[in-house]
């Protein structure tokens, strides 16, 4: 696991002042609002809550150097307010893949729309740094292996089209208004306080139904491939984004290069949990990608990124938050 040091603060380095996060108060903009403020950056976060959690920025509600903002990444009034004198965007909220099939018109106004309105608010505001989370769903399925950055961008799942849309417009901007921007394709991102519940990601919602004595269900056969992904790597990669030059105008892939299947996983837990619970299979779930072979060299040279190769060390700690999490009551 990469940590933030002096080393990142290197010639050819900017410095965060003021910092918007949106999806504040989800799974991996909690835990980037806590690295920031610990920085000492002034943070806001911005969150509507339909997928946040409150509970999620209690560790960083009394400080100082922290404001929280409820708003819409749709509402473009609410945006310029919260915008006010950052510095530094990080746009982690986001329409979960898990949820596109359900309202594929919402996934695309927040994925899509709400990257643009930011953008928008960005120039008007005179924001210098812009760094967008999309995702790994934006290449589709692979035809070369590994998948570089440079791979052809051929989404299979309207969410992987949305996030695409957003990935276009952050790089039109960039080369409109020549804004300094960042994109960094998260894959399969895993730890404390992912969302368990049936639209969160695999990890979690294998830890919660083993805890709950209840049967995992595969998608599929279960050889589908991950490459999961640290959520203290992710942080330090948005860091390590926002203030090396190095990264204006470019896009990373954002991944731990690890590769585990989706039955291994089940596995995993289960002995991890020491859970006797059945491995149920249903249908493929539409637009999953079975393969993923991921080249993260790009980012490891240029942001000197480490990533945590040891999964079984990472599920070791997203296991104890869950325990602790499902004794009181927070995920079930």
């Amino acid at each position: 696991m990469t940590s933030t040091s002096d080393s990142s603060r290197k010639s050819g380095s900017r410095e965060i002042r003021k910092a918007l996060v949106t999806g504040g108060a989800g799974f991996i903009g909690s835990h980037l609002i806590e690295a920031l403020v610990e920085r000492g950056v002034e943070v806001v976060s911005f969150d509507d809550y339909s997928a946040g959690k409150k509970e999620n920025l209690d560790s960083v509600r009394s400080r100082k150097n922290f404001i929280e903002f409820d708003g819409d990444v749709t509402d473009p009034a609410a945006i310029h307010k919260a915008m006010a004198g950052v510095d530094t965007v990080f746009h982690q909220a986001a329409s979960k893949k898990t949820v596109c099939m359900r309202d594929p018109s919402r996934d695309l106004a927040v994925n899509g729309g709400g990257a643009l309105l930011l953008l928008q608010a960005a120039v008007d505001l005179g924001v210098s740094k812009f760094v967008h989370a999309s995702t790994g769903s934006v290449y589709g399925e692979p035809v070369k292996f590994p998948q570089t950055e440079t791979h052809r961008l051929r989404p299979v799942s309207y969410y992987g089209v949305s996030k695409l849309a957003g990935e276009s417009y952050v790089n039109t901007f960039g080369h409109l208004f020549g804004m300094d921007i960042t994109i960094l394709r998260y894959f399969h991102v895993y730890g404390p306080r992912q969302e368990s519940s049936d639209v969160g990601g695999v990890v979690s919602i294998f830890l919660r139904r083993a805890l709950a004595g209840q049967p995992l269900i595969i998608h599929g056969d279960g050889q589908q491939m991950r490459t999961f992904t640290w959520v203290g790597d992710v942080v330090e990669a948005n860091i390590r984004a926002a203030t090396r030059t190095i990264s204006r105008g470019k896009t990373y892939n954002c991944a731990s290069g690890i590769r585990v299947t989706v039955k291994d996983l089940a596995s995993k837990v289960l002995e991890r949990v020491d859970a006797r619970v059945p491995i149920q299979h249903g249908d493929p779930l539409p637009g999953d990608i079975r393969e993923f072979d991921v080249d993260n060299s790009l980012i490891t040279k240029e942001l000197d990124m480490s990533f945590e190769k040891d999964f079984d060390k990472g599920l070791g700690y997203t296991l104890d938050w869950a325990i602790e999490a499902h004794a009181l009551g927070l995920i079930r």
